[in-house]
């Protein structure tokens, strides 16, 4: 019983310190295809297998009710601790080629996500492709500010010296 009771409270904490959480089914998976997965997530999120029944509790200690109807069969949970989108594109793509992942759904930002709305959430740039297109925007915009002060000057200075040239040829 406190066995279950540290596991609950562990859930408990991953849940409330995760920033998305996506719920899979891996029914069918190896070992290997599972520790695979696990690997190409670690940079951004965990994985675990989980029991139901003690998720179930763990969730709805942290608030999230989503899961209730979901958590039944082999269940395994991404608990994502970096960028959702990049955790989000990984479960994608390793669902694509193993079809016996079965993305369930997740929870992010204080609501619940349907397995489209995760699919969708894979869809996305990474958080560092749109802060790189986001700088790229700004440099061009200052460039175009930088371009528009220094046209009347490069102006000016073009005028005063075809002034300059054409005393110089008149005398």
């Amino acid at each position: 019983m406190a066995n279950k009771e540290a596991s609950v409270a562990e859930l408990t904490d991953k849940f409330r310190d995760s920033t998305a959480v996506l719920l899979t089914e891996y029914r069918g998976l190896t070992v290997a295809q599972l520790k695979q997965l696990r690997t190409s997530l670690s940079e951004n999120a965990t994985y675990a297998v989980v029991k139901n029944t003690l998720t179930k509790i763990a969730a709805n200690a942290a608030g999230i009710s989503s899961f209730d109807d979901d958590l039944v069969g082999p269940s395994a949970i991404a608990f994502v601790h970096g960028d959702p989108v990049t955790v989000a594109k990984g479960l994608r793509d390793f669902a694509k080629a193993n079809p016996l992942l079965v993305i369930k759904g997740g929870y992010f930002d204080g609501n619940p996500l349907t397995p489209e709305e995760v699919i969708k959430l894979a869809d996305l740039e990474t958080r560092e492709v749109l802060l790189g297109r986001l700088a790229g925007a700004f440099k061009a915009s200052l460039f175009g500010a930088a371009y528009l002060f220094n046209a009347p000057l490069a102006k000016a200075v073009r005028t005063v010296e075809a002034l300059r040239e054409k005393q110089d040829s008149a005398s």
